[in-house]
Parts: structure tokens; C-alpha cells; sequence
């Protein structure tokens, strides 16, 4: 018989308590009036407070910024404690301890979950644990790379059978569980073993164009194939550079010496790839996920002669588009996707310019803006992939050379190349040079403003002298 307590800690804070993992978030479930109690904590904390379901009696307070925290108050699942721990998804997450409890000797485990964890093993708590709610095939995924855990045979069988439900549930909870995949490490092992069960392709159809699609050499792979090996790629580019999940650094910092021009930028790319533009998700997240989509536009703008047309990015960013929508990702993170899709192919472009000059970066970041640190990143790991680590360097080194200039311009000499501040103003034109209002400002002030990130244009009287030759010209 289960012990008694109002309330209790549950699922996945019990169970890194055991393993003496990092804690995050707390889960609390009681009797009854969860809302009010948390409505409670949060006033005597001084927190904010939101009821995320008043029907089903769930509340959030929320602690901290950065490194936030969710303190979860919820109605027992069911007439009991009994009853919510056996409907939950996994053993390992079926675990409780009373909110008094003063060590972890107290854990209320029905269904053998310690053994599990000793076991570092994946159990369905249920045989019908995924038909009840299919986005835990998804999180069954995830939390076996996670943990370093390993899916027993007949909880992997009941993935397979439900595999195909992940699309019932509500968008934005797949969403969030396939976020968090993409946050974390071994993404691309991630999606391959979402896609050998069948949930890929449900939750991203554009996906299965990709296969068996063929693409002219030097690629080696299908083009799911090569997307597969981006995201290792990208993975191993980030790790090289200390910027893994965890801030470690890999172990194989030799085979990536190459990459020393872009170490002075680690500390500025860990900052900027951890800025959320939603609640929930970093850009380290969507770059992962841009990654993922960044050649769905290749089925569509194949050619006869099996030749894959050069506009696949602007196809692939408004198939994207589209997909991320129906996921419920934000318009902010959309339009960052989009971005970062429809721009992968620009670094390749500059590759050719090299040495770049001031108008070259100027140009690029006007047409991509902020995502452009992004874009020379995944086309840098397109590039390794494309012709491997220890292969034809020659052939990628040029990218390593043009996303460092990328990022000295970014990081050290935005206001110089980038966003030089204006010497003039549509009203100057107008009241110096007698322009009416109309397109033609805008115009002569974009052209002044790359005069100036080239360096050429350094003052106010610089700037009018341009504006008269450019009206004289045309």
C-alpha cells in the first residue's frame, strides 16, 4: 500500500534525484485544489503564476530568467497516487516522494522504476502507455539518449504500434518534445530512430521525399542521407568548438584543428545560439531544426535530367514555413527558420569572393540579418559533410575562412560593416538636395549606407557628394 502524504514530487525529478542528475523542473501532484496550491506558492514566493488547465486542475509557477524553472501543481491522474504513477509512461518516471520527505529513502516506486534506472532501462509502465498518448513515442526517444538508456524489446514493439498516433495529439505538445531532441545531444541518431519507427514521417511527411533521392557528386548519400549527415556533422562542428548542450568540449579536438580561426568566437556564438525567441526554445534548437529541413525543397525543383535545380532553398523555406505552422512554432522562430533555410546556399557564393570585402559581408547580412551567423554555420557543415573530415580539406577549409570573417564582422565590427550608423536622413535629401518624397530616398540611402560599411563614404559631406553623383547618373 502506497504511503499516504497530500503531496507529493513526481516523474522525472525523483527519478534525476536517483540518478544524481541535474533537476530542472518539479512536478507535484495532489488530491485535489492543485491550482489554488499553486497559486499559493507562487504568492508566498513572490513568483509569477499561470493555470495552464482548470479543468484538468493544473497550475505553473515559474522561478528564475535564464536558467528558468517550472514548478508544476496537478490533480492525481485518477482517483489516487496509485492510479496517476501507473498511468504514466514510463517506470522510470513512475516515482514519488512526499513533498515532507527529508531524504530518498522515502520513494514510492509500485512498478519497479529503481530497478530500472539501475538497469539504465526504457520500460513502458503499460502496454497501452503510447495508444493513450502517442507524443510519448517521441519522448521515449529522447530520453533514451538522454539518459544513455536502452528501450526494452517489448516497450520498442509498442512504439512501433502507436508510431502512427503521433499526429493525433495537439501539435504544439509533439512540438515541444521534438524541440527538445533537437536542444540536446545525438540529434541526428534521434531522428533516425524516430524515423526507423515510423513517427518521422508523421510528424514531418515532407521527410520522405528525401529518400532515394539522388543527387550529381560529389555527394555520396540520398538527400536525406546527406541531411542525416549535416546534423552529425553540425553536431561534431559545435562540440569541436565547446559548444555542446553541456558546454563540454569533444574529445577529438585534434581531426578539428582546422577550426582554430573560428575559436576566438566561442564565448559570442554560445550566447547567441542560447537567445530563446520563444519561451521554451533556442536558436540552437531551430538551427537543428533548419538543418533538418534545409533541402525538403530539392524534391520539388529536380529537374529531368536528375539534376537538382539551384532555387530548392526559397522552395524548401516555404515548405518549411508551412510544416512549422501546422507544429505551432512560433512566427518568430518560423520566420528565423525560413530564414536560415532560404539563405543556406549564400556562403558557397562567397567562397568564390574570397577574399571577402567589406560590401561582400555588408550584402550578405542585409539580405540575411542576424540568421547569418546561423547559414555559415550549417553551410559549414554542409561543406565537411560534403567532403569529409579527414578527406579533401582543401575542398571545405575556404568555408572555415569565410564564416570566420563572417563572425569577426558580426561579433567584433558590427557597427563598421554591418549596421554603420546613418549620416543622413530621407529629410536630409530632401532639404539638401530638394528630393521629392518617394522610393528614390530610400534608394540613395541604401546606397550610401553600403558606401559607408564598404569604408568608402566616411562623413556627412562624403555622403552628399555620393547622393548627388548617384542622382546625376541616372
Amino acid at each position: 500500500m502506497l504511503a499516504h502524504s497530500k503531496v507529493y514530487l513526481v516523474g522525472g525529478a525523483v527519478r534525476d534525484a536517483l540518478l544524481g542528475r541535474p533537476i530542472r523542473d518539479l512536478d507535484f501532484v495532489l488530491a485535489r485544489d492543485a491550482i489554488r496550491l499553486a497559486r499559493t506558492v507562487a504568492d508566498h514566493l513572490g513568483l509569477p503564476f499561470y493555470i495552464l488547465d482548470a479543468e484538468r486542475d493544473i497550475g505553473r509557477v515559474v522561478a528564475g530568467d535564464a536558467e528558468r524553472m517550472t514548478l508544476d501543481f496537478a490533480r492525481f491522474r485518477g482517483p489516487d497516487l496509485a492510479a496517476d504513477l501507473a498511468g504514466r509512461d514510463f517506470t522510470v518516471n513512475a516515482l514519488a516522494l512526499p513533498a515532507t520527505a527529508t531524504d530518498l529513502s522515502e520513494v514510492i516506486d509500485p512498478l519497479g522504476g529503481r530497478q530500472d534506472l539501475e538497469r539504465r532501462l526504457l520500460r513502458a509502465t503499460s502496454d497501452t502507455a503510447f495508444q493513450d498518448d502517442p507524443v510519448r513515442v517521441i519522448r521515449a526517444v529522447r530520453l533514451a539518449l538522454q539518459l544513455g538508456f536502452t528501450i526494452e524489446p517489448h516497450t520498442q514493439a509498442l512504439l512501433r504500434a502507436a508510431a502512427g498516433l503521433v499526429g493525433q495529439p495537439a501539435p504544439e505538445r509533439s512540438r515541444d518534445e521534438l524541440a527538445q531532441i533537437l536542444a540536446g545531444p545525438g540529434v541526428a541518431l534521434a531522428l533516425r530512430q524516430l524515423d526507423e519507427l515510423g513517427a518521422l514521417a508523421v510528424l514531418i511527411p515532407e521527410i520522405e521525399a528525401l529518400k532515394g533521392l539522388a543527387q550529381p557528386p560529389p555527394e555520396r548519400e540520398d538527400v536525406w542521407g546527406h541531411t542525416l549527415v549535416v546534423l552529425e556533422t553540425l553536431e561534431a562542428v559545435l562540440g569541436a568548438l565547446g559548444l555542446t548542450d553541456d558546454g563540454r568540449w569533444t574529445t577529438d579536438n585534434g581531426r578539428w584543428a582546422i577550426l582554430h580561426p573560428l575559436h576566438a568566437y566561442r564565448r559570442t556564438l554560445a550566447e547567441h545560439l542560447a537567445v530563446r525567441l520563444s519561451a521554451e526554445r533556442p536558436r540552437r534548437a531551430l538551427l537543428f531544426l533548419a538543418a533538418l529541413l534545409h533541402d525538403v525543397g530539392k524534391p520539388q525543383t529536380r529537374r529531368v535530367d536528375k539534376v537538382l535545380s539551384d532555387d530548392h532553398a526559397q522552395v524548401g523555406a516555404a515548405l518549411a514555413e508551412v510544416r512549422l505552422r501546422a507544429l505551432r512554432f512560433s512566427s518568430a522562430e518560423v520566420g528565423w527558420v525560413r530564414g536560415i533555410i532560404a539563405g543556406h546556399t549564400r556562403p558557397a557564393e562567397l567562397v568564390g569572393l574570397l577574399p571577402l570585402s567589406r560590401r561582400d559581408i555588408y550584402r550578405y547580412y542585409r539580405a540575411l540579418g542576424e540568421a547569418g551567423v546561423d547559414v555559415g554555420l550549417l553551410a559549414l557543415a554542409q561543406a565537411v559533410a560534403r567532403w569529409g573530415v579527414a578527406g579533401q580539406v582543401e575542398r571545405w577549409q575556404p568555408y572555415v575562412q569565410v564564416v570566420a570573417t563572417l563572425l569577426e564582422h558580426y561579433f567584433r565590427r558590427y557597427t563598421q560593416t554591418i549596421a554603420p550608423p546613418p549620416l543622413l536622413t530621407g529629410d536630409d535629401l530632401i532639404r539638401e538636395l530638394g528630393l521629392p518624397p518617394g522610393p528614390v530616398i530610400g534608394q540613395v540611402l541604401e546606397a550610401i549606407r553600403e558606401a559607408q560599411a564598404a569604408g568608402e563614404v566616411r562623413s556627412r559631406s562624403a555622403a552628399l557628394a555620393l547622393a548627388r553623383r548617384i542622382l546625376n547618373s541616372s
